[in-house]
């Protein structure tokens, strides 16, 4: 990208920004929750609609000057609904967690029951942990994985009826199977409950037809849209049109001032990247890549929660090679590849050094890769593992990965 300007006014940062886009070009990415955006959604977020600030929603802003915005976010609505076939679509949520507290604060009063999946079996901070908003401001109650890695829905069903949440909580950060919307949503009618799906990892499968779209069938849905979805680091939130008032007053003024103008239309830009034949099939083979990098890792004696994936993600359990998470990671990042730790269901071993690591595909499909690919990988990560502590086999690895990432160069 051009920083001419930035040349002239701040090398220090413009140093900081060239390092840091050189590790991305020369390393790979395989954190879940990570892609790398277009450069027309790039230029979006640095242009001049950050200059404006529009509290309020389209129509009814609490400054003047705001016809052209309304026009970006009544464009970005349109889009999202077309791309997820949403009844109403609140697309000024800044992040997930935001959003998150935004749909708890629609429907919940402090103290209300809502019933999750547990953090350690695959949920996420937002949906009840202790140290987390929501897990001090509502009571939750946690279902888990069964044996054989899978919501366990017999459990989902006993804890409903047994607690009568006024919320379900679906969704995932770490969790590589399918959910049963319609499952949940037949228990989720039966005590009375809402249905919330946050669906921030799987949202670009779902806008790609490739999995099942909650958004039809649940109460409320929030989104990242980045991730899988390859967007700006934002969020949105879709509804069921009868609680479209209290979603968007959950937002503004509830939890948040005025819209990032410049982030909207970025959303907006991605929106219309999604809607195309090219992002189907990119979200395709996300899926394909997981998958076969998945059996990779079972054939070289590792286990994965589960046994496999059906999105873009899996959880690999490193118990069979007698390694930890956190060891394996920075083994790992010191040859280029970049994954996240994370615990496996019942894990043993402390959250900060944990027994497992997440891996997802959406970034290095991005950069083109494809199945073949997928097997020399999990072979050059094994050696990688396995060698943790032998420097002069590690730099050799590192070598190896450099000259992977630059046959998959990034536009920018």
């Amino acid at each position: 990208m051009n920083y001419n300007n930035l040349e002239e006014k701040d090398n220090d940062i413009l140093e900081i920004i060239n390092r840091e886009t050189k590790r991305q070009q020369e390393e790979l990415e395989l954190i879940a929750s990570e892609n790398y955006m277009s450069l027309a959604v790039l230029e979006t977020l640095a242009s001049p609609l950050a200059n404006k600030y529009s509290e309020g929603y389209s129509g009814k802003r609490y400054y003047g000057g705001n016809h052209i915005i309304d026009e970006i976010e009544n464009l970005a609505i349109s889009r999202a609904k077309e791309l997820f076939s949403a009844e109403h679509v609140n697309v000024q949520s800044l992040s997930g967690s935001p959003a998150n507290l935004a749909v708890y604060s629609a429907f919940l009063e402090p103290g209300d029951k809502v019933l999750a999946l547990r953090l350690d079996h695959g949920g996420h901070l937002t949906h009840g942990h202790s140290v987390n908003f929501s897990g001090k401001l509502y009571d939750f109650v946690h279902y888990g994985l069964n044996d054989e890695g899978y919501v366990d829905m017999e459990e989902v069903e006993r804890l409903a009826k047994e607690h009568k949440p006024k919320m379900i909580v679906t969704g995932f950060s770490a969790y590589s199977r399918d959910f049963n919307w319609q499952a949940f949503r037949k228990i989720a009618d039966e005590i009375g409950a809402i249905l919330f799906a946050d669906i921030s990892h799987i949202a670009g499968l779902v806008a790609a037809k490739v999995i099942e779209n909650p958004i039809p069938i649940c109460d409320v849905v929030s989104t990242t849209t980045h991730k899988t979805l390859r967007g700006p680091r934002g969020a949105i939130i879709m509804c069921k049109e009868e609680f479209a008032k209290a979603i968007d007053k959950a937002v503004f003024p509830g939890t948040q001032g005025g819209p990032h103008n410049n982030m909207t239309a970025a959303k907006a830009v991605a929106f219309k990247e999604a809607l195309s034949e090219d992002f189907k099939e990119y979200s395709k083979q996300v899926v394909k890549n997981a998958q076969v990098l998945s059996k990779e890792f079972l054939a070289l004696g590792y286990d994965v929660v589960s046994g496999g994936t059906d999105n873009h993600m899996f959880i690999l359990d490193l118990t069979p090679k007698n390694m930890a998470g956190k060891e394996a990671e920075k083994a790992l990042e010191y040859v280029g590849i970049s994954v996240s730790r994370s615990t496996i269901p019942n894990d043993p071993r402390p959250p900060f050094n944990p027994s497992g690591l997440r891996l997802g595909t959406p970034a290095i499909t991005t950069r083109g890769m494809k199945e073949d690919d997928m097997k020399q990988l999990a072979d050059l990560m094994n050696e990688a593992i396995i060698n943790f502590d032998n420097e002069d086999k590690l730099n050799s690895i590192k070598e190896e990965v450099k000259r992977i990432a630059q046959n998959f160069p990034l536009k920018y």
